[in-house]
């Protein structure tokens, strides 16, 4: 039986970088001054228990327009601004995509980067964040955290990268990108997560994705933080998207030497830049194997487990 294991070791904060900028904090007054150019940072917008979480994305893009150009602003960053108006229908997505008009340079979005020590993921809840996507054409990355939310398939010329972090990714959202049509994708991340929460993802779900016929840019996969992690490389083996990637990630999940046989029985490997197998549950005598077989391939075997089978990120 898959077991589940709370861990933040992997949810990056995004508190001092994202998408190639700095963060600037918004709200802070102390650490911001002078400010930097409304282009040259990625701007972080959170509430906080004092403020309350709406008032707190209220008052922070206040903040913000007052004191630059959010015209020229190319990345957003959306910290603990959860949504306690549901009766309302308030969502975060819905929020910005209303405002769209004061971030039409928009590139780079990253919705609910919440780390364990603020709130769990299997507690953060976005509802629907298709909004974000047709209300940002020029968007090009777009980044996801959180418990539950939903996905609409869209068709979007301008997205190049896609991470949906969850510790139960609801399968719903799985077939809406499976579903969409992104000819600028190249790279996509999915943490499909455990049923106890909500990831009831089967391999088939995937087919659309491993086709790779709605993705033609796509060079990056990640299916990830699975517990159906062997059922899910014995789809990869064979599925056609692979020949074209430079990295392939089966990280963070309940990986066995099942998966990592059929990793190795399938279609060849060799042409890969990085396989990322960290988090796993592979005997010494599987990780031999495929150090041998992939000898010009970066790959990732650390963080082996011992104990009953878990995925890394949950609760």
């Amino acid at each position: 039986m898959i077991k589940y294991h709370k861990s933040n070791h992997y949810q990056h904060d995004y508190r001092d970088e994202y998408a190639g900028l700095p963060v600037a904090r918004v709200l802070d007054t102390t650490e911001q001054i002078p400010l930097p150019a409304a282009d040259a940072a990625a701007w972080r917008l959170a509430g906080s228990w004092e403020q309350g979480e709406f008032d707190g994305l209220h008052l922070s893009l206040k903040w913000l327009s007052e004191r630059v150009d959010t015209t020229r602003v190319r990345a957003l960053v959306i910290g603990l601004c959860l949504d306690e108006l549901g009766s309302q229908g308030w969502t975060v997505a819905g929020y910005l995509a209303e405002r769209a008009a004061m971030f039409p340079e928009l590139r780079s979005l990253f919705i609910g980067a919440i780390t364990d020590h603020e709130f769990q993921i299997s507690f953060i809840e976005h509802g629907d964040v298709t909004p974000v996507l047709t209300a940002f054409p020029k968007l090009e990355r777009l980044d996801v955290r959180g418990g539950t939310f939903e996905l609409d398939p869209v068709r979007h010329d301008s997205l190049k990268t896609l991470r949906l972090e969850s510790g139960g990714l609801p399968p719903e959202v799985v077939r809406a990108v499976a579903a969409s049509d992104l000819p600028a994708l190249e790279h996509l991340d999915l943490w499909l997560g455990t049923p106890e929460y909500g990831g009831e993802t089967t391999a088939a779900d995937l087919e659309p994705i491993l086709t790779g016929a709605r993705l033609p840019a796509l060079r990056h996969l990640g299916l990830e933080n699975s517990d159906i992690q062997d059922e899910i490389a014995a789809a990869v083996a064979t599925a056609p998207v692979v020949a074209r990637l430079e990295s392939l990630s089966l990280a963070l999940g309940a990986l066995g030497d099942p998966g990592a046989e059929a990793l190795l029985t399938g279609q060849p490997l060799t042409h890969l830049r990085e396989l990322d197998l960290q988090h796993h549950f592979l005997s010494p005598e599987m990780v031999a194997r495929l150090t041998r077989a992939l000898p010009g391939v970066r790959l990732d075997l650390s963080r082996r487990a011992q104990a009953e089978r878990y995925i890394a990120v949950a609760e």
